[in-house]
């Protein structure tokens, strides 16, 4: 797991519209039997503050047994959660990505994960994939 040209992320582009894209990735984080916890617009957030910015949402979720079993290794790793997507626009094209669970080992040595991550990693694989 200390491979250093893993990626930390997977990022696909796709040909929905943004909020079709959003809407996609919440509707495959519920059929992957997860919970999505909260939606931060970043776009607004920042245009408040007077930044322009092209779309950009950070879909934020969970999945409780998971999240336990996390914490249970290390509370630390709560650091790292809850599993973020995010949605933005860029160079006329609309992107979904994931940070990838399978990194985790590089901030958490002493951590035994077993399988999980690499299962997580599929999941959130599975969601950006399904949603493309």
């Amino acid at each position: 797991m200390k491979d250093k040209n893993m990626k930390f992320d997977y990022t696909i582009v796709t040909t929905k519209t943004f909020d079709d894209a959003v809407q996609g990735v919440q509707d495959e984080i519920a059929k992957a039997g997860m919970r999505v916890l909260y939606i931060h617009d970043v776009q607004e957030t920042l245009g408040e503050k007077g930044f322009d910015r092209e779309p950009f949402k950070i879909i934020e979720f969970c999945n409780a047994k998971f999240a336990n079993e996390f914490l249970n290794m290390d509370i630390k790793i709560g650091l790292c959660m809850p599993c973020k997507i995010n949605v933005y626009n860029k160079d006329g094209q609309t992107f979904i990505s994931g940070m990838r669970p399978i990194v985790l080992p590089q901030f958490f040595p002493q951590v035994d994960f077993g399988e999980r991550l690499k299962e997580i990693d599929q999941i959130i694989q599975n969601i950006i994939n399904n949603t493309k």
